[in-house]
């Protein structure tokens, strides 16, 4: 069935919506000052850290990182792997993410002496295209470093934008990532900050409101621009 808001259909008025939404999940959180880490290459690592695991667990692994002196590229790449899973593990799938630490810390050593400047001195686009081609690098993971480690234009999506957006009745008609990007890449500013920012508070909302199950509909601040909601209030 389609499900897209009918007002989407002009390409102002869907920028117009995304708008709204923005401005109202400010309203609700407040800026939210994001990414949490104190450098770009603990950025980077949180980046990889964070895939398919909960931050507090990240915070975890960070913490013991740099507990050991270890949250260096060099110490990782010269780490031995067991050892760096072992710091890792509450992050969740720790060798598979010990293994990408080291293949990313190994290319940024080999390319680069170890320099992030020089890495993230590329374009957005030629950046995105290195980055996925390391190991374990997907898209979400690449636009996350591109946008908070890089400071550069990339918006990113996750599980909480697409489940936000889908009921909210936007999503678009080939629901890829790429696709799912376009949506906010081509209705609003190319605007460092602003992706920063909206990126963020989706996922608060997400945490906090839209629930994957049992959404709290009834104190959602997007109540009025979301088709599932419309939905649920027309259903009691």
């Amino acid at each position: 069935m389609e499900n897209r808001c009918p007002q989407a259909g002009a390409s102002a008025d869907l920028g117009a919506l995304l708008q709204a939404v923005y401005q109202r999940l400010y309203a609700a959180y407040g800026p939210q000052r994001w990414w949490p880490g104190e450098t770009p290459f603990e950025v980077v690592v949180g980046a990889i850290l964070t895939q398919a695991a909960a931050w507090t667990n990240v915070e975890k692994a960070m913490g013991r990182l740099k507990t050991k002196g270890a949250l260096s590229p060099r110490a990782i790449r010269e780490m031995p792997h067991k050892r760096l899973a072992e710091l890792v593990r509450s992050s969740g799938y720790f060798n598979a993410k010990a293994r990408k630490l080291q293949a990313f810390c190994q290319h940024l050593g080999d390319r680069y002496d170890d320099s992030l400047d020089r890495l993230f001195a590329q374009d957005a686009p030629t950046l995105r295209n290195e980055l996925l081609a390391l190991y374990g690098v997907g898209e979400e993971t690449a636009d996350s470093i591109i946008l908070y480690a890089a400071g550069k234009p990339a918006f990113v999506i996750d599980a909480y934008t697409r489940r936000i957006i889908t009921r909210a009745g936007l999503h678009p008609q080939n629901e890829s990532y790429g696709d799912y990007q376009a949506l906010f890449t081509a209705h609003l500013p190319v605007d460092v900050a602003l992706y920063n920012e909206y990126h963020a508070l989706l996922v608060r909302h997400g945490k906090d409101t839209c629930l994957k199950s049992k959404p709290r509909c009834e104190s959602c601040c997007l109540a009025e621009l979301c088709q599932y909601a419309q939905e649920q209030r027309g259903a009691r």
